[in-house]
C-alpha cells in the first residue's frame, strides 16, 4: 500500500473525498472500501481507489479503510478517522486545557508546597476544512487547533517575579508541518565495527550513504506509515539489513540502532554432485534442518546449469541466540488472504550467496530442499502451519514460498528424528524463513515518563519501546528457550501499544522482554525487588501476579535496570480485574489506543537526578508540536534544535548544583528579559580527588523566532555553595575580549558572558549540537561535554579536560549565606 487514506475533519452536510493506492505485479485492479469494517457497496467503490462522499451526515464518521487485490493476494490500507461535527459545533474550545510545569525549588506556589503552575495547552486536534477546500488525494495540509494569544504573567518567587507565558486563547489555524526523521547508526553486530558508506533504499530507491562512523538520517516522506529502509554493505561482508523503522508522525527525528550479520565464510562445493549445509549448528547446538542441494542445482543468471566448485555461505539467524535478535531483518510480518498485516512466529531465518569459485559470479539455485527438524518445534500446533517465507525487501513483509510438511516414509532405521521438508527456488538475494502464522495475539500498554514521579502530564513522546517476544522454558522464566518475535513502537501522547503473542489457557506460554530508549539513551524500568510495588509498576494486583513482571536486575542487582519481563498472559473476559489493561486482546487495539492514563499501563521513566529546566515559553521536548513562536522561546526555530553547554570545574569536597540563568542580552525586543534557567548538580570526576565537573546548558546565541534580528544571550554562571571563581579558559577570554561588549564580572562567585555566536568546541569549553531533535542535541552535547572532546562521548565525567571556568569551593561558615542562596532569595539585590 503506497497511500493510504488520511483522517479528515468535516461539518454535517460538506464532502469529503478518501484516496488509497496499492502496488504489486500485477498491477491491483479491484479496490473495496469498508466503513467501521464494513464493506461498502457500490461499483463505483470496485474500480478505483477513491471514495467520494456527499452531503455528509452524522451517522458517516467512523474509521474508514481500503482493500486493493490481484490474483497474486490482498493488501489493506491503514484505517482513517473520519469526524462529522454538526454545523456550528466548535472542534477546538478557546479556553485551553490544563497543563503543568514545574516552577523552580524556591517558589513554592500554593499552600501545599506545591511548585506546579498552570500554563495551559491547546490540544492539537484538527479543525474542519472550508467547504472550497481540495478534494484531492494525500495528506490535507488541513487546519489544527493552536494557541491564538499567550499572555505573560509574574509568578512571586522568594522576594521576587518570575515571568511565565500562558497559553489565554486557542484557536484554528495551519496545522504545523514538522520534519520527521529517523537517524542512528549502523554497526556489525559482532564486532561493533560501523557500516562505512552503506547503501541506504527505500523501498527500490537508493536514498543516500551511511557516514564513516555509521550514522544515517533518513527524512521520512509524507503519507509514509510503515518506513522499510534497506542497509548495504558494499564490500560484501555482512548480510543486508532490512528495517521496518519506527517514526514520529507529530514530527522530530528517533534514534535507532540498526545491527547487521556478518556473513558466514563461505564453503567449497562440488556443483556436480549433492550437498547438503547445516542450518543452525553453531555454538555446539543441534542443527534446526539443513539445506540440500541437489546434483546440478546451481544455475548462472542465463538459466545454464553450473557444475563447478561453488563458494556458498550460508548465514542463519537462530532464535535460540537470545543475542540475535538486535540483528533480526524486517519485523516479521505477512499480508494475509484479507490483506490485513499480521504476525509471524520465527525458528530460524537464513541468507544464502553462492558464488563461481574462480570468477566470483553470483549464482541461483533452484530447486533445493529445506529439511526441518520436527523435534526443534515445542509447540505440537506449529507442525501443522509450518511454512517456507522469503522477505520482500521493498516492502519489509514476508512472502510465502511454499509449505513445509513431514518427510514421507523415506527414514533410514538409524535416524530417529522427523524432518519437515520444503521446496525453494533462490532467484535473487532474499532472505528466507522457517515460520508459523501466529493468531494468539495481544497488546502490551506501555508509558515512558520524564521522572520516577510518573506524574500523567510529565509522560514522553517520541520514546522507541521494543517488545521481543521469548519462549521460556517451563519452570525456568529468566532462562528463556527462544525468541519468537520482535516489535517497537515510538510512544504518542498517550503512550504506545505493542503487539505481542500471548496465550488464554498458560500465562507463561509466552514471555515478553520490553526496553525503552530515547536519542539512544537507555529509559529505566520499575523495580520488582526486594519489594513488588503495584503503584509504583502501574499495574494492580491480582493481575500483576499473573503477570509475573520481573526488571532485568531482579536476581541479579549488578545488572542493567532498563528492561522488564513479562508473562503475556492474555485477559479473562469474564474477570473484571483483567479488564483494564495492560494487555488487551488483538481486536481491542483501540481500546488500548484510547486507554485513560488511570488504566493499568508498564513504566519506563528517565533518570535525572538533580537537573531543572524552566522555560519562560513552555515547551515540551518531547513533542514538537508544542512549539510556540515567540521572542522568548528557548528554541527559535522547530525545524531545528541547537544545543549549547559550557564546562564547569569545581574544586572542592562535594557535588554543586550550578544554575545559568539566561536573559536576553543584545536584541532590543528581549533585552534584560528572561528566558529561562537550567540547574545542573556536578559530577564527581573519578580520577581526581575533591574535583567534579558541571555541564550546564545555556541558550544559544543566534536568531530570534522572527529571523531578523540576533540575540546574544546574557548567561550567567553560578554555582551553589562558597565558591568563588579562579580560573578561565584563555581562548574563551580571548574570544569573548574580541567580540565586544563584555559582561560585568565584577562577582568572583560567578562567571556571566554574552553567549558566543560561533560555535567554539572544546578547546573554549563550550559545546555546541545541532538536530531536528531537542532531546537529541542535548544528550551528545552532554557525552561530548563530560568527555572534553567535540568528537568523542562519555558518560564518566573528565572535570579537567575542555574546561570553560573553574570554581574553588569550600565549606561556608554556619549562617553565611552562598551568593547561589542570595540568587534564589533576593535576585534584583544579588
Amino acid at each position: 500500500m503506497v497511500l493510504h487514506p488520511a483522517a479528515k475533519v468535516r461539518e454535517a452536510g460538506q464532502d469529503v473525498t478518501f484516496c488509497c493506492k496499492a502496488a504489486g505485479t500485477p498491477a491491483p485492479q479491484k479496490y473495496y472500501w469498508y466503513h467501521n469494517g464494513t464493506l461498502l457497496e457500490g461499483k463505483a467503490q470496485r474500480s478505483s481507489g477513491r471514495l467520494a462522499l456527499r452531503g455528509l451526515a452524522p451517522g458517516q464518521a467512523g474509521t474508514y479503510h481500503c482493500k486493493a487485490s490481484s490474483e497474486a493476494g490482498a493488501i489493506r490500507s491503514a484505517p482513517a478517522q473520519l469526524t462529522v461535527l454538526a454545523q456550528g459545533q466548535q472542534s477546538c474550545r478557546a479556553e485551553p486545557e490544563p497543563s503543568l510545569v514545574e516552577l523552580p525549588s524556591e517558589c513554592p506556589q500554593d499552600a501545599s508546597g506545591s511548585r506546579y503552575y498552570n500554563v495551559g495547552r491547546c490540544p492539537a486536534s484538527p479543525c474542519p476544512g472550508g467547504p472550497a477546500e481540495a478534494s484531492g488525494c494525500g495528506e490535507e495540509a488541513g487546519r489544527c487547533c493552536g494557541v491564538r494569544r499567550m499572555e505573560l504573567r509574574q509568578v512571586p518567587c522568594a522576594g521576587s517575579l518570575l515571568p511565565v507565558k500562558v497559553v489565554a486563547e486557542c484557536g484554528c489555524g495551519p496545522c504545523a508541518q514538522p520534519r520527521v526523521l529517523v537517524q542512528g547508526r549502523v554497526t556489525a553486530a559482532d564486532t561493533g565495527e560501523p557500516l562505512r558508506f552503506g547503501h541506504i533504499f527505500l523501498g527500490g530507491r537508493k536514498v543516500g550513504f551511511t557516514g564513516y562512523q555509521g550514522s544515517f538520517t533518513i527524512e521520512v516522506p509524507p503519507d509514509t506509515r510503515r518506513l522499510v529502509a534497506r542497509f548495504v554493505d558494499r564490500q560484501q561482508r555482512l548480510v543486508d539489513a532490512v528495517r521496518v523503522l519506527p517514526f514520529n508522525r507529530r514530527g522530530g527525528a528517533v534514534y535507532q540502532e540498526v545491527k547487521m550479520l556478518r556473513k558466514k565464510e563461505p564453503v567449497e562445493l562440488d556443483g556436480g554432485r549433492s550437498n547438503a549445509i547445516p542450518l543452525g549448528e553453531a555454538g555446539g547446538r543441534e542443527p534446526v534442518g539443513e539445506l540440500v542441494l541437489p546434483a546440478g542445482a546451481f544455475l548462472r543468471p542465463s538459466g545454464e546449469v553450473f557444475n563447478g566448485t561453488v563458494k556458498a555461505s550460508v548465514t542463519f539467524v537462530d532464535p535460540r541466540d537470545m543475542g540475535t535478535a538486535s540483528a533480526a531483518s524486517s519485523d516479521l510480518s505477512f499480508a494475509n488472504a484479507e490483506g490485513e498485516i499480521v504476525p509471524l512466529r520465527t525458528y530460524g531465518m537464513f541468507a544464502v550467496d553462492f558464488r563461481e569459485g574462480d570468477s566470483g559470479a553470483a549464482l541461483q539455485a533452484g530447486p533445493v530442499q529445506v529439511r526441518m527438524d520436527a523435534g526443534q518445534v515445542w509447540m505440537p500446533e506449529h507442525l501443522q502451519k509450518m511454512k517456507l517465507w522469503s522477505l520482500n525487501p521493498e516492502s519489509g513483509l514476508w512472502e510465502e514460498e511454499g509449505v513445509l510438511r513431514p518427510a514421507g516414509g523415506g527414514r533410514r532405521k538409524r535416524e530417529e528424528r522427523t524432518f519437515l521438508v520444503g521446496n525453494l527456488e533462490i532467484r535473487e538475494r532474499r532472505l528466507f524463513n522457517l515460520d508459523v502464522p501466529e493468531d494468539r495475539r495481544c497488546f502490551v500498554k506501555v508509558r515512558a515518563y520524564s521522572n520516577e514521579k510518573f506524574n500523567p502530564y510529565e509522560q514522553l513522546e517520541g520514546v522507541v519501546i521494543s517488545l521481543i517476544n521469548l519462549e521460556p522454558q517451563p519452570g525456568f522464566p529468566s532462562n528463556p528457550r527462544a525468541w519468537g518475535r520482535f516489535d517497537s513502537v515510538v510512544t504518542g501522547a498517550n503512550g504506545a501499544c505493542l503487539p505481542a503473542f500471548c496465550d488464554g489457557r498458560r500465562p507463561d506460554a509466552y514471555t515478553a522482554l520490553v526496553t525503552a530508549t530515547l536519542g539512544g539513551e537507555e529509559l529505566e524500568a520499575v523495580a520488582s525487588s526486594p519489594k513488588l510495588n503495584p503503584n509504583a509498576v502501574g499495574v494492580a494486583q491480582p493481575y500483576l501476579g499473573k503477570l509475573g513482571y520481573r526488571r532485568s536486575d531482579h536476581e541479579d542487582p549488578a545488572l542493567k535496570k532498563t528492561a522488564f519481563q513479562i508473562n503475556v498472559a492474555k485477559p479473562d473476559p469474564n474477570n473484571v480485574d483483567e479488564s483494564n489493561g495492560p494487555v488487551y486482546s488483538y481486536r481491542s487495539l483501540r481500546e488500548c489506543e484510547e486507554a485513560p492514563v488511570s488504566a493499568n499501563h508498564l513504566r519506563f521513566y528517565r533518570v535525572e537526578v538533580d537537573k531543572y529546566e524552566y522555560n519562560v515559553v513552555p515547551f515540551k521536548e518531547s513533542d514538537v508540536t508544542s512549539w510556540t513562536g515567540d521572542y522568548l522561546a528557548w528554541w527559535p526555530n522547530p525545524q531545528e534544535f541547537r544545543a549549547c553547554f559550557i564546562k564547569v570545574q569545581l574544586e572542592g569536597p562535594q557535588e554543586y548544583m550550578v544554575r545559568s540563568r539566561n536573559v536576553g542580552g543584545s536584541h532590543p525586543r528581549t533585552r534584560g528579559q528572561l528566558y529561562g534557567l537550567r540547574d545542573s548538580r556536578s559530577v564527581r570526576d573519578p580520577l581526581l580527588d575533591n574535583t567534579s565537573g558541571a555541564c550546564v546548558e545555556f541558550k544559544c546565541a543566534g536568531m530570534l523566532f522572527d529571523q531578523s534580528l540576533v540575540d546574544r544571550t546574557l548567561v550567567s554562571v553560578v554555582p551553589q555553595g562558597s565558591c568563588r571563581r579562579t580560573a578561565l579558559n584563555g581562548l574563551l577570554r580571548d574570544y569573548l575580549s574580541r567580540h565586544p561588549p563584555l559582561a560585568d564580572n565584577n562577582h568572583t562567585g560567578a562567571f556571566s558572558m554574552l553567549a558566543p555566536l560561533d560555535p567554539l568546541g572544546h578547546n573554549y569549553g563550550i559545546y555546541t549540537v545541532t538536530d531536528q531533535n531537542p532531546r537529541l542535541a542535548k544528550e551528545i552535547a552532554i557525552g561530548r561535554c563530560f568527555a572534553g572532546t567535540s568528537d568523542g562521548f562519555s558518560r564518566e565525567m573528565r572535570a579537567a579536560e575542555g574546561t570553560a571556568v573553574t570554581f574553588s569551593c569550600q565549606e561556608r561558615p554556619p549562617g553565611r549565606e552562598s551568593f547561589f542562596q542570595r540568587l534564589l532569595t533576593a535576585p534584583a539585590e544579588a
